[in-house]
Order: C-alpha cells, then structure tokens, then sequence
C-alpha cells in the first residue's frame, strides 16, 4: 500500500504555478462504487509535500476509507461533488475487526482528519457523507437494550485537533455516524454557510463540538440532528489558560431538529464569553441550554443570547447542573449540598434578550445545586408561551426585565431555594416554603 501510495503523489503534480491538485488526475474515479481512498490521500499528501495548496473534486461520488489533511490544504468540494464515507464500518476501526465490540470511539478513525495544521479549509458547494445508515440501527437497538450505559462508540465525521485557522464555508456535512464536526484545541476558526443534516432520530449526531477552542466565530449555518446542535464544551484544564473555551460566536443560524444550542456537558476547564445571536430554532429538543453536572462541571460564565426566535422547543431555556435529568420533576428532591470540587458545575453572568418562543412542555429551566448556585442571569425583553410554567431552583441574581411567560396551565413560575427580581406578578409562584433559603 505504501508503494502504491508513493507512485501516486509522484504522479500527483500540481499545474505549473496553480498549486491545484486534482484529485481525478490522481487516479480518483468518483463514480461511488471503486475506492479513491488511495487517490485522495495521494493528492492530500502530494499537497501537503509541495507546501500546501487546493485539493480540488469536480461533481462525482469519491467513495473513500479514511484520509488525513495536511498544513496549508484547502479541499475544495464544487457543486456535485461528494466524497463518501465506506460501508465498511471495520475501515474505520484500529486494527480492524468487529466495530460492535470497540471500547470506545477513541477506536475508531475519523473519515476526515488533521492534527497539528495551520491554515486549513474545507470549502465549495459539495458533501462530506458519513454513510451513517450503516450504523445508526445497531446503536438505536444498543440504546433501547442498555438506557443507562454509555452510547455505542462510532467515528466522527471530520475531527481536526491542535489546528490554527481554520475556514469551513459552503460544504454540507451530513449522515454521521456520530458526530458531524469535532474541533480540539482549535483556535481562529471561522465557519460559514455550512450545512449539517442527519435523521432526528439518529443516536448523538452532535452538529458541531468547538472542545476547548478560542476565538470561533459560526455564522449562517443550518444544523438539523439528532444530538446537539452545537456543542461548546470544555473537557479538560489547559495550561496557562484560565479557560478552555473562550471567545466564540454564534450568529444567523438555523437550528432544526436536534438538542439546541449547548454548553457542556462537559465543563471542566471553563467556558468564558459565548455570544449567540440573530438565531432561529424550530422543532428542537432544546433551545438555549447550558448543562453540567457534580462529575463534568467547571465555570461558565460571560454569556450573552440575543435577538432569537424559537417555535415548538422543549424547552426555550435550559441552565441545569443535573446533567442527567432534564425535566422539571425529575430533579433529586431533598437533594443536599456536596463538599465543592474541580468537577463542581459553575454558571453565572449570563444574558438572555429580544427572545420569543413557543414551547411544546415546559418554558424553561434555571437549576443550580445547594452548593452551587446559578447567579446573575438577566432575561429582558422575554415573551415565552408554553404548555407549563418555568423553574427556578438553587438561584440567586435572576432578573425579569419586561418579560413575560405565558402558560395554558398550572402557575408560571415554580421556584426554591431562588433569588428572583422582576416578574410582574409574584402572586403566580409555587415555592415550597418549608425548603426555600432565598427571597424574590
């Protein structure tokens, strides 16, 4: 395979002065039936040796196994163009072998993977495909057998670790195994007018997942999933910095089906100024969510949510750290304080504004810990409808400003153990008043 691969990249010459690789020139046939892994991976590698360049796939379907990017590398798909995942979930697995019996994702190989680049893109009008069908059903029917393990492993779509600029524009990624986008350790990232699409029921097909990346910006993209929509997390402590993520802007997107916009699960280095805004979701799981929990958490802090518009969510907003439950009365009761640790959740400074929402259940969610309390949360100019009210627990610093939330039953508020400010009608709170430590 080595010498193959070698004969290739010699065959595998740019045109003089275009630095453009062309992947058909380099033995690709794109006509989704013959493997063009070797190809491909001829024309990255003959790319990246050069210096960098476009590795460029006019239309056709490139049936591929897994390939690696390289520093200084576009990949420019055009309209077209769509380089496809193998049916063979065992090309995607180290060593080989039986896939159901992997102990982890971390055995799988990404289908399109970079570590340790600068100046990387992904562009043009074409597709990256997962072929996921292939793997969704066994992890449908792994779920229903076993609801308190952990999901099946699979790979991901594209995964790029430790890299410096990099660009996404125009491409749709879609029908991931798991999930569609990973970026480690990322910084200066700018994604734009991409296109994330996979079924609404297909096990954690998380959009995107900036994992402690810096200064990203993801404008004009349309995410339908089956997981979150994006998913800003932070899962472990980086050296000589005070927090993992920081600096990361979300604007003009479009949320479909899938768990929202997330922060967490995990949290563990920090999460520090997060900017969504000029959003729309509809038919969402979620809308505006953080989530952590006593085992994943770490300080988040320094959010703003602006100018969004969300119809038939469950719900709106979601601020919890019981990572693992998710509705109103499924929450521990009698719940004590625990001693605070590395992993104990942290959430405050965060600013919710021009939101209006229609709800299927619940309106909205604030949930901190008797150890740790959610604070600081302003919400201005709110108008939420839904079926119930909204909870507040282990809160303190909430302010409603000219905001409103409307409920066809049940009161509108349920709160303990909560400081509130703002509502225009205190008389409409449940609040037991045997638990409550705080005041509204």
């Amino acid at each position: 395979m080595l010498l193959v691969l070698a004969l290739c990249i010699s065959l595998c010459p740019a045109a003089p002065g275009s630095g453009i690789f062309e992947v058909r020139q380099c033995g690709a046939k794109g006509d989704g039936k013959t493997l063009d892994t070797v190809a491909i991976q001829a024309a990255l590698d003959a790319c990246g040796k050069a210096g960098g360049g476009t590795v460029h796939f006019t239309a056709g379907t490139y049936l591929s196994q897994p390939i690696t990017v390289h520093t200084k590398t576009t990949v420019l798909l055009e309209t077209g163009a769509t380089l496809l995942a193998s049916p063979t979930q065992s090309d995607f697995l180290k060593g080989g072998g039986d896939w159901l019996a992997a102990k982890s994702s971390d055995d799988f190989i990404p289908f399109v993977s970079g570590k340790n680049l600068t100046d990387i893109a992904i562009t043009g009008k074409g597709t990256i495909d997962g072929n996921g069908a292939n793997w969704w059903g066994p992890a449908k029917e792994f779920r229903a057998r076993n609801p308190s393990c952990p999901a099946l492993p699979r790979l991901d779509l594209v995964v790029l670790n430790n890299c410096r600029n990099v660009h996404l524009a125009g491409v749709k990624l879609i029908n991931s195994p798991r999930a569609h986008l990973v970026l480690a350790d990322c910084e200066e990232v700018a994604i734009e007018d991409v296109t994330v699409r996979s079924p609404a029921g297909a096990a954690n097909t998380e959009g995107m997942g900036p994992d402690d990346c810096r200064n990203v910006t993801i404008t004009r993209c349309t995410i339908d999933t089956g997981d979150d929509n994006i998913a800003i997390t932070s899962g472990k402590k980086v050296a000589g910095r005070e927090f993992g993520s920081e600096n990361i802007t979300v604007t003009g997107c479009d949320f479909l089906h899938g768990h929202g916009m997330s922060i967490g699960s995990t949290t563990v280095g920090g999460v520090h100024h997060v900017v969504v805004k000029n959003c729309r979701f509809e038919n969402t799981d979620n809308g505006l969510r953080i989530k952590s929990g006593r085992d994943r958490g770490g300080l988040v802090e320094d959010v703003s949510y602006s100018d969004i518009t969300m119809k038939n969510v469950h719900p709106a907003i979601s601020i919890v750290c019981y990572y693992q439950y998710s509705t109103n009365d499924k929450f521990p009761k009698n719940d004590r304080a625990q001693p605070i640790s590395e992993t104990t959740p942290r959430v405050r400074n965060v600013y919710i504004s021009n939101v209006t929402a229609t709800c299927t259940q619940d309106a909205g969610l604030i949930v901190g810990l008797p150890e740790s309390l959610v604070s600081n949360v302003v919400l201005e100019n709110v108008r939420v409808t839904a079926e119930t009210g909204f909870t507040i627990r282990n809160a303190k610093g909430i302010q409603f400003k000219n905001s409103t939330i409307s409920v066809k039953a049940g009161p509108r508020f349920s709160a303990e153990n909560a400081e509130i400010a703002g509502l225009e009608n205190q008389n409409n709170i449940t609040q037991p008043s045997n638990k409550s430590k705080g005041r509204m």
